[in-house]
Formats: C-alpha cells, structure tokens, sequence
C-alpha cells in the first residue's frame, strides 16, 4: 500500500478562527460536549479501502503531534490570544479515540466525539488529510500540480495587470486544497508579488502565516452559533445569534473581528445585530445567499442604526473567483469596506474537479444541533425533524415577534 509523507505536520497547520473560537470556548464552555460528522457532497466520488487506511495513518500521525515552543511565542503574541489559553495549548493534544473512521461501500464515514475544546480543533486537519489522500491516491499527482502551478500564474497575472481588481483578499483554502504543498505554494506566490490595485492580507492557515509573515485571518465559523446558541438547552435556537454574540463579546471586548450572519438565516440575524453588537464588530461575513442582495440589506441595517457602512467590512467568502469578486467591489466598493477570503480557487484549482467536502456539527451536549443558512442544502443535520422545528422557532419570532 503506498504511504505518504505526513501531511499535517504542525498544530498551527489550522484555520486561524479555530483559535478565536478555541479561547472563547476554553474560557466560557470547556464543559460542552459535541458530535461532528463528514460528509462528501460528490456523489459520484468513492473512496477505496486503502484511500482510508492511508487517512486513518495520517490522523493518528495528526494526533502524535504538539505545540512547539516557537508556535505558542507566535499565538502569544496575536493581540486578542490570551496567555491563559497559550498555556492550555502547551498541554494540549489531540485523542485519537474520538475519531471513528469506516469505509462504506466507498462512502467514506468520520465522526468525532468528545470534548468541544478537542473536537473542534479536529475538523480543519481532517478535511485537508481527506483532500491530500483522495487527490494523490486517485490521479496522477505530477499532473494536477502543474496544471495548479499554470493556473495559479494565470491569476496572479490578472491582477498584476490590473485584469481584475479585487482589494483586499485572503486565502482561505486549508479545508479544500489539493495538497500542502499546493496551498504553500499558493502563499507564497501571492505574498510576494506587487499589485497595483489589489492586496494580500494573508492566510486563514495559521501555519503559512507564520511562515510567510502575513496576517492570519479568522474570527468565528458556523459552529460557534450552533453550539452556543442550540447546545444549551434551555435556549430557544431562534435567538442562537444573540447569546453567541454576547458570549463573543465577553470574550473579546471591542476586539470581536467579523460577524458571521447566516447561521440561522441573515435575517433573523440582523433581528440581534442591533446598535451594540453591529458597532463593536467590524464587520460581517458573508457565507451562502445571493452575495449582492446580501451586502445591499446589509448597507441598510447599518443605515437604520445610524451607523455608517463606509466604516465597516463587507467580507465575502463564499465560492469565490477573481471575476466575481472584482464584481462585488465596482458594486460596493463605494459604500463599504470590502474584503474577500477566497478559498477552493486559490488552493485547489488544477485540470479536475475538487472535492465538496464539509464537516460539521451535528450535536451538542446530546442535543441535536443544525444550521439552516441563506442557501438551501448547506445545512448539515442527522434528525430532519429538529430541523423543522428550529425553522418553526426562527418563523415564529419573524412573523409573530418585534425582535
């Protein structure tokens, strides 16, 4: 059976908002529990028996692995990190005993169990080993890579010549890239060339971060919402957005990033994105619906409060290419700031299709938890009927409540 070298060699090798959530979460809710589940959106996709065992290789290669000294100096010293949570992180390690890794006639079957602290920190390495096995397993891996090299230089030609104007942009394609070495190479590229209208912020990939000396990016994912939110059960899931915001808030003060919306849907949203919450934040994220009439109603909440959008971000993150992103800032590059975090187009573009793959959050402290966003289908829950009753709550307080 061919074996690979490790592909996730370094903790910091994850998501930056898996640290911003991670702290909040050690500080306020170190006692929650949850279930997270894979799932591959390709139904055509079929994953062999020694694709899997190469995964279950890598995982507990992932699990072998701990914080170096240099790495904890690194998060240290991000400002809103805190020292009592770096100190957590030098005993940290991840359990190979939560994973449960089967094969199913080529359906390919993850779930993680255990503490909220382990197994949030386990889905963005786990996606990335998925991608990196399928990927060189599957087809001729000298191939993809230079076809990926041939189109990342095409891109970065566009906006050297000024083709595409995207402002300021970051990748974000850890959970989806072809390989480390596609995403490294991806970084590395786009930080070290001039634009003139266009800018690398940096990397959602902690790791390449450091390694490359540009910002990681990252506040809070789709998790936070639904955990905080609809693990407790005393809550009613329609105002999940309140009590996670307000737990953010605790958390960070005026240092809160970027506001995710769709959870629960933007509108119910923005019945909790009130004057407080939409000024400490600065700014939303947006991560399903129509980009375009989202960053319009957005421009109109901000209006309504007072507050004034040309002060605040509008990031966009959801199945980007350089062309509609140059679209979306001629559109509202004169009302808002405007920011993407593109991810599958920056790290896994070659000459065959890349994965759809998700996990995420299925339950929470033995509650069933689920997102229901602003685009059908990207939810992802085991108990339909918890489902509708979440979409029951959320219509009840739109139609029968003033907030």
């Amino acid at each position: 059976m061919k074996q690979l070298e490790p592909i996730i060699t370094s903790l910091l090798e994850t998501d930056m908002y898996k640290f911003s959530m991670g702290q909040a979460i050690y500080h306020q809710f170190s006692d929650y529990k949850t279930t997270w589940s894979f799932k591959c959106r390709n139904t055509e996709v079929k994953f062999t028996d020694e694709m899997v065992e190469e995964i279950r290789r890598q995982l507990k290669m992932y699990c072998d692995l701990r914080f170096k000294e240099d790495e904890l100096e690194y998060l240290n010293n991000i400002v809103w990190i805190k020292g009592s949570y770096v100190d957590f992180l030098r005993l940290w390690k991840p359990r190979f005993d939560d994973f449960t890794i089967e094969n199913h006639d080529g359906e390919l079957m993850i779930e993680t169990r255990g503490t909220w602290l382990n197994t949030s920190m386990y889905e963005i390495p786990t996606l990335a080993i998925v991608n990196e096995v399928y990927f060189r397993l599957q087809y001729d891996y000298k191939e993809l890579m230079d076809s990926f090299r041939e189109k990342l230089e095409e891109k970065i030609s566009w906006i050297k010549s000024g083709k595409y104007n995207i402002s300021s942009f970051s990748e974000f394609g850890l959970r989806r890239r072809l390989s480390a070495e596609a995403q490294e190479l991806a970084v590395k590229r786009l930080s070290e060339e001039p634009y003139p209208d266009s800018r690398f912020v940096g990397t959602s990939n902690v790791y390449l971060a450091k390694k490359y000396n540009v910002t990681p990016v990252g506040t809070m994912a789709h998790e936070w919402i639904m955990c905080v939110g609809q693990g407790n059960h005393k809550h009613n899931p329609a105002w999940s957005n309140w009590y996670a915001l307000d737990a953010w808030v605790k958390e960070y003060g005026v240092l809160n990033g970027t506001a995710l919306t769709d959870a629960i849907t933007t509108d119910c949203f923005l019945r909790d994105f009130q004057l407080t919450y939409a000024t400490l934040f600065s700014g939303v994220r947006h991560d399903s619906g129509d980009p375009f009439e989202w960053g319009d109603k957005m421009i109109e909440h901000y209006k309504k409060l007072g507050i004034d959008s040309s002060m605040k971000t509008l990031l966009f993150s959801d199945n980007l290419d350089f062309q509609r992103a140059d679209e979306l800032l001629k559109y509202f590059r004169s009302r808002a700031k405007v920011a993407f975090g593109i991810g599958t187009y920056l790290a896994n573009d070659t000459c065959v299709s890349p994965l759809n793959i998700v996990m995420k959050t299925t339950a929470c402290n033995g509650m069933d938890v689920a997102k229901i966003s602003d685009t059908q289908g990207k939810g992802m829950c085991k108990n339909q009927e918890y489902v509708d009753y979440l979409q029951r709550c959320i219509n009840w307080r739109m139609e029968k409540l003033s907030n």
